[in-house]
């Protein structure tokens, strides 16, 4: 192999051990099944019911750390800054980070 193919070789196979996929067997409510099963077989939003789920998860992870944030950026007294610029900044830096999609 070539360098660069090498090194997109390397980035591939790293990111796949570093993604730990687990299995589950989760129950929905009727309502629910039919909104999850409405946004993948009718919507095409999600390619499957995993990707919807993981998807929910990582946005509600995402408000998790911005509430934190808040809070902790409340409690320190050290800022000017309006809880609109706080909420504006860190979810710039989440999306950076690739844990906030829009």
């Amino acid at each position: 192999m070539r360098g660069g193919a090498l090194m997109m070789y390397y980035r591939t196979t790293q990111a796949m051990r570093e993604t730990t996929l687990s299995r589950q067997s989760i129950s929905f409510t009727s309502p629910n099944a039919e909104w999850l099963n409405r946004k993948v077989n009718v919507e095409h939003e999600y390619r499957s019911n995993s990707e919807a789920v993981n998807d929910l998860i990582r946005r509600a992870r995402g408000v998790e750390a911005t509430r934190a944030r808040l809070i902790e950026a409340e409690l320190s007294g050290f800022t000017e800054m309006s809880r609109e610029e706080i909420r504006a900044e860190i979810r710039k830096e989440l999306r950076r980070g690739g844990e906030l999609q829009d």
